[in-house]
């Protein structure tokens, strides 16, 4: 299995012999508005040129529609005949934008071998978690490869510990930027894992590799990279167990 990290949530997954690109987000820097009055977003640019990250891909898989993970870029870019996997309650409105093959994954979906499960999670909680809407990770096995659990727009909550504890992945892919959204009274609260509850996850799931994504690329994240290296520190998990990729970069994980 490679893991290529593209920016912000968006994955080049290689997998069973087969490319899936996931949540992808092309939008150029700074093209987008700020969340928070600090930047304009995105914050960095792509770090390689988007007929690159297409080149190969054979599947799609988008686990919901902020615009920070199926863009008007991508969704201009990526072929419409392509296979695109989603949530159910999506499927109209991603084919009311020209996509010929929208699947919804209800529970499960078999593809060339790969068996993806979704996940459950929660953008959020309380009033901000009702405002955020509903979202999804995925599961995907397949013989000779390790189990990958990616979490998606969650923080750490029951259905994630579930998901950790069925499948016992090999790898979870965690989005780790301490992102904050306001409620209705302006207070600000975690829509996705901050470096607290990313080391929670190392803890939960002793055996299992960790990899931090979603960081430094939106104006509302609150935990750096640097700041959750400190906090793989203090908490004594080795490197190779909670690995903080850099944009562009590739991670190669065999089945243990």
């Amino acid at each position: 299995m490679k893991i290529q990290l593209i920016r912000n949530a968006t994955l080049r997954l290689e997998y069973a012999g087969h490319t899936i690109l996931i949540d992808p987000y092309f939008a150029p820097k700074h093209s987008l508005p700020s969340y928070t009055g600090k930047s304009p977003n995105p914050m960095v640019d792509l770090p390689l040129s988007t007929e690159a990250i297409l080149e190969g891909v054979e599947l799609v898989i988008v686990s919901h529609l902020h615009s920070d993970h199926f863009d008007s870029v991508a969704q201009n870019l990526v072929p419409k005949e392509w296979l695109l996997l989603c949530q159910p309650v999506h499927e109209q409105t991603i084919r009311e934008k020209g996509f010929q093959q929208v699947t919804p994954i209800h529970n499960s979906y078999d593809w060339n071998g790969i068996h993806i499960t979704r996940t459950e999670g929660h953008h959020g909680t309380g009033e901000v978690g009702e405002i955020m809407g509903k979202v999804c990770g995925f599961v995907f096995q397949a013989d000779g490869e390790p189990t990958l659990y990616w979490a998606g727009d969650t923080v750490l909550c029951a259905e994630v510990r579930d998901a950790i504890a069925t499948f016992k992945p090999d790898v979870v892919v965690t989005h780790s930027s301490g992102a904050t959204w306001p409620d209705k009274s302006g207070e600000r609260s975690l829509i996705v894992m901050d470096a607290e509850q990313t080391v929670e996850v190392c803890r939960i799931a002793p055996s299992t590799m960790v990899i931090a994504t979603h960081m430094e690329a939106l104006d509302h994240g609150t935990t750096s990279r640097e700041d959750l290296r400190q906090a793989r520190e203090q908490a004594n998990i080795e490197n190779k167990r909670l690995l903080i990729p850099v944009d562009g970069e590739t991670l190669e994980i065999a089945k243990p």
